[in-house]
């Protein structure tokens, strides 16, 4: 099969997964669409068949990332197992346990790709230095800050959990924790300090929860 006989859709596709190569491996400054053509195996008219420019294509590689670490990150909508208590009797799985599963799937699916991660940290950065291409970071953010608030509203119904602070401002302090983490990882790639790091935000996350029923003092 020729390039030109190539859906639109799968072409977008393939154009995204090389320009996530180039920027994990080069750069975001040497990811000129040229050299994402090249990695692609594509001519640049084939790119020009699938995007307006590079910044559409960089866009669409930060909404394809971030819908990924959705999906490997938030639990199954139909798992709802829960542990057996004592009495032989199914409850509510802890907050805690909750947590600290959704961040090893979060560590697992970066130590599965880690390039993945590189690319986003390389496209935050070249956003931040363009003011035109600001709203790109923001968008990545707004998207973080969106699956983190998914995250802590589904662990606080799995385990008839109230938070006693607002939502937004716990999303914003996991995406901060899981951005310190991505960094300390990809210099380091240390399991056994990466796992205690994550018990520890499990344990600081899930103090900041109260079982439904139970008035703040």
């Amino acid at each position: 099969m020729t390039m030109t006989r190539i859906p639109a859709v799968e072409r977008r596709s393939i154009l995204v997964d090389a320009a996530l190569r180039v920027v994990a491996e080069r750069g975001v400054a040497q990811a000129t669409t040229r050299a994402i053509v090249a990695e692609a195996g594509m001519s640049l008219a084939s790119f020009h068949y699938a995007f307006a420019s590079r910044d559409e294509l960089m866009a669409e590689l930060i909404r394809r990332v971030v819908a990924q670490e959705g999906a490997a990150v938030l639990p199954d909508p139909a798992d709802q197992t829960h542990p057996i208590d004592p009495t032989g009797q199914a409850g509510p799985a802890p907050l805690r346990q909750i947590l600290r599963e959704g961040l090893q799937r979060y560590v697992d699916h970066l130590a599965a790709a880690p390039l993945r991660e590189k690319a986003m940290l390389e496209l935050t950065q070249w956003a931040l230095r363009s003011p035109s291409m600001q709203p790109l970071a923001r968008l990545q953010y707004e998207r973080y800050h969106a699956l983190a608030a998914e995250a802590l509203d589904s662990a606080a119904a799995r385990s008839g959990t109230l938070w006693a602070h607002p939502l937004p401002d716990l999303a914003r302090l996991l995406v901060s924790l899981t951005d310190g983490l991505t960094i300390a990882w990809l210099v380091d790639r240390d399991e056994r300090a990466t796992s205690a790091l994550i018990d520890l935000a499990a344990d600081t996350l899930a103090a900041l929860g109260r079982p439904a029923g139970v008035s703040p003092q």
